[in-house]
């Protein structure tokens, strides 16, 4: 802290001897001493604050850190949760479309197993063409989109 040698240390002493007198000068050691811990503790209570100080506005940081990445998260959580939303909603209207479309289709572009239109038979007799659900033609949609080594969609429909 301050640059004082032994020897400057000795003058000092043998001046405060000579203007004090040897009877004072334990006194006065003892005052000095008493003051040099009183100025010790201010320095060191100054210290342990401005280091409190700073943990704070470490901690507030990191508070605010904390904060910004929660908020962000919650951020990225909505738009994950809309994009899902939009491609659920898209392949739901994907999926009435075609089923629409296949329930739409007319008696003519049906044709069976020989190959001759439904509703019609060898002996001209007309039959009833099949009436499909919309939930049998979502499932044979499904079945139809679905690529040849996926597991076929079940056909039970829940009434």
């Amino acid at each position: 802290m301050f640059d004082i040698a032994w020897q400057e240390i000795l003058v000092i002493g043998i001046v405060a001897l000579i203007v004090v007198g040897p009877k004072e000068l334990p006194t006065l050691l003892r005052t000095v001493g008493k003051y040099m811990g009183v100025i010790k503790r201010q320095a060191a209570e100054f210290r342990a604050q401005f280091d409190e100080a700073m943990r704070e506005s470490e901690l507030d940081q990191l508070r605010k850190d904390v904060e910004n990445i929660k908020t962000d998260a919650e951020n990225s959580f909505r738009d994950v949760e809309r994009s899902v939303d939009s491609e659920i909603g898209s392949l739901k209207r994907e999926l009435d479309d075609t089923a629409h479309g296949i329930g739409a289709t007319s008696n003519a572009d049906m044709h069976d197993a020989n190959g001759l239109p439904m509703g019609a038979s060898d002996d001209h007799t007309p039959t009833p063409a099949p009436v499909q659900s919309a939930g049998a033609a979502a499932i044979a949609a499904a079945a139809a989109a679905a690529p040849p080594d996926s597991p076929a969609p079940s056909s039970k429909v829940n009434a």
